[in-house]
């Protein structure tokens, strides 16, 4: 038994097609909304780490030109971003130090390095800021953006 096409065929073998294109849409529209949140999840945690580093590089600019006040540098780096919640913890500090592989050394200030040189005076300057997220669950990005900067003074 064939089938005819053009519409002489019974409405009882008839498929009806209204309503696909809701049904479809509502299978499709939670995985959507998901990738968007996702997305836009990702974006923030981007531009508050880009937040975070550009305000220890304020802070370490600011340590280059006036030379060392904890509290220069701390207002710097808070002020350095519309963004709230940027915070200069731990707060500044100096060391003496030698360069090492891993970074620079600790070392006692007014001594000799192992390769020859004098031990350098350097500032380390820190920024954190807190995210907030848009879902419970952050898609693995940390709660805490962290950024770290060392400068040499002498």
């Amino acid at each position: 038994m064939s089938i005819d096409r053009t519409g002489s065929e019974p409405k009882a073998l008839r498929r009806g097609e209204a309503g696909t294109a809701a049904v479809e849409f509502g299978l499709f529209a939670p995985l959507f909304v998901l990738l968007l949140v996702g997305l836009t999840e990702i974006g923030f945690a981007m531009f508050g780490s880009m937040q975070v580093y550009s305000a220890v590089e304020a802070g370490a600019l600011y340590a280059v030109k006036n030379g060392w006040s904890a509290s220069g540098i701390s207002n710097a780096v808070v002020n350095s971003t519309n963004v709230s919640g940027v915070a200069a913890t731990p707060a500044p500090s100096q060391f003496c130090g030698c360069p090492a592989l891993s970074g620079i050394a600790d070392a006692t200030c007014g001594t000799t390095c192992a390769g020859g040189g004098a031990v350098g005076e350097y500032i380390r300057i820190n920024a954190t800021l807190t995210r907030t997220t848009i879902l419970t669950s952050s898609f693995g990005l940390p709660a805490t953006l962290t950024a770290q900067s060392i400068v040499r003074r002498k």
